[in-house]
């Protein structure tokens, strides 16, 4: 049994990586959000809810003892502060395994005319991305961080991956296909091991996001 801890459960990535484990008997998913009440009727049988922020060292500090893999799915102006308590809540506890979702363009890795429309766009917003992603990899804790594309709704999986130090692909990239490869780390825990991954849509390359 893996018990697994979902930080950011009501997250719309996070709900399609709860619907694609949910029928795992291998998983025991613990899923931790700030407002339970969005993951009424999503919660598989025998997974446990518990209402709380990550930055109430209290509540998260008794979330992570005893998993062996932590997703975080957070957002948020202040998201370095809040990488930062996972990272320790983690070490305080002897977890090692986490994923953690920030996005694209925090290296400035996205080239031509999409990354500078990106930058224009979010070049601000990313700065506590990029925080959180330098704290998560000084952690010395067995990360993958994941920089998706822009987010789509679309019910389908088709997603291919860069490295950390190479351009950015594409543009865009579903949700699905984010939470397909989240869940493919959490069964395979070695897999992308210290890893930054890019992933996007094979073939969305263009000079904006189609629906913007």
């Amino acid at each position: 049994m893996t018990n697994v801890l979902i930080l950011g459960a009501s997250g719309q990535i996070a709900r399609w990586a709860i619907r694609m484990m949910a029928d795992d008997k291998a998983m025991h998913l613990t899923l931790f959000a700030r407002d339970p009440g969005k993951l009424a009727g999503m919660t598989p049988a025998g997974a446990r809810l518990v209402q709380g922020d990550v930055l109430d060292s209290v509540k998260l500090n008794a979330a992570v003892a005893g998993m062996d893999i932590v997703y975080a799915n957070l957002t948020g102006e202040d998201l370095d502060i809040q990488a930062k308590a996972v990272v320790a809540a983690m070490k305080a506890a002897g977890v090692r395994r986490l994923v953690f979702v920030l996005s694209l363009g925090i290296y400035d890795e996205v080239p031509g005319k999409f990354g500078t429309w990106n930058r224009e766009m979010i070049g601000e917003d990313l700065k506590p991305f990029r925080r959180a992603g330098d704290a998560i990899e000084a952690s010395g804790l067995d990360y993958t961080i994941l920089r998706p594309a822009w987010l789509m709704d679309d019910d389908v999986v088709d997603y291919e991956t860069t490295e950390r130090g190479e351009p950015f692909k594409g543009t865009v990239v579903s949700r699905k296909s984010v939470a397909d490869l989240i869940v493919r780390l959490i069964r395979s825990p070695r897999l992308h091991l210290r890893g930054n991954i890019g992933v996007n849509k094979p073939g969305s390359e263009a000079d904006k996001p189609y629906f913007m």
